[in-house]
């Protein structure tokens, strides 16, 4: 005669299958965190192998580009998609604002543990640099628009935006942001000098006119720019090389010389001011302006970004 199973017996019996797919689960995540850091150390022991035995300097191309698709691009990626989400917010054109800022959170959380993984050798401090204010910047935007979304819906658009353009953390965000963009930039004359050590530069943060702007190079142009935008706290959708063209296409017309312009910070304003600089604005000038330009091979200076 069959006996049946008492509530202990069917209490001990579930406390065993819990506990079992709860071993489990955390040896697959100790094994998924032991894989993604041994991925990790090897990408980096990797750098430092190719570096000693091919001689690269501490900015050379490859680490550039290698920079550009695993750290800048992903980055990239939610930059693009903030200012999509935020037009659609400033335009009254979404129905839930809720659900926009927690789609905006959630892919700034995507991108954070996807650069978590990432590194730069240690002889390429800028490029170190940037990836952890890139970090910082995405994990700052998420926390805020997360603490945002709750009353987003109750809120008009016009008020919500300009709440967001005020909220402490996005700015420290942004600052981020613009912070890791100077990083790389700063890194491209790095590797600029590294080729020609006699190229002209100027401490960029001086004045500067333009005059002495037109000769210089495009990447210190580009270095110039981006410093200009961290310290004018200029968030913008466009790249420094768009702004950088957008200055010269306004000395080569004469239209700076009409408006009595004499300071590249006076173009950048009024350019700012007038929303007359567009991200592909260097592209579609490039060749006119730039045709003998020395340049890394970016993806960004030769296809719109």
């Amino acid at each position: 005669m069959n006996k049946r199973l008492s509530r202990y017996d069917y209490l001990f019996a579930l406390t065993f299958i819990f506990m079992l797919v709860l071993a489990l689960g955390t040896f697959f995540f100790g094994l998924r965190m032991g894989q993604d850091r041994a991925t990790a150390k090897y990408e980096e022991l990797l750098f430092k192998k190719s570096e000693v035995q091919n001689g690269y300097s501490a900015y050379h191309q490859q680490y550039l580009v290698s920079y550009y698709h695993t750290i800048y691009q992903p980055y990239r990626e939610f930059h693009k998609k903030w200012f999509e989400k935020m037009n659609e917010l400033e335009t009254n054109r979404t129905s839930d604002a809720s659900a926009t800022l927690k789609d905006l959170g959630a892919l700034a959380k995507e991108k954070y543990n996807e650069l978590s993984n990432k590194s730069m050798p240690d002889s390429s401090p800028l490029l170190q640099e940037g990836l952890q204010n890139y970090l910082k910047s995405l994990k700052l935007f998420s926390e805020a628009v997360g603490n945002i979304q709750g009353k987003a819906n109750s809120t008009p658009s016009y008020d919500l935006v300009a709440s967001m353009n005020n909220d402490a953390y996005l700015n420290e965000a942004k600052k981020f942001s613009l912070a890791a963009q100077k990083n790389y930039y700063d890194s491209i004359i790095k590797w600029n000098l590294a080729d020609n050590p006699q190229l002209k530069q100027v401490d960029v943060g001086n004045p500067l006119s333009l005059k002495d702007w037109t000769p210089l190079s495009l990447s210190m142009k580009n270095e110039y720019i981006s410093n200009a935008l961290l310290n004018g706290k200029l968030f913008k959708l466009y790249t420094p090389q768009d702004l950088s063209s957008r200055i010269d296409e306004m000395v080569s017309s004469g239209q700076a010389k009409k408006l009595n312009l004499t300071d590249v910070h006076q173009v950048i304003d009024l350019l700012n001011a007038t929303d007359a600089v567009r991200s592909g604005d260097f592209i579609r000038n490039k060749n006119r302006l730039y045709p003998n330009e020395t340049l890394p091979q970016l993806p960004f200076f030769f296809t719109q970004n």
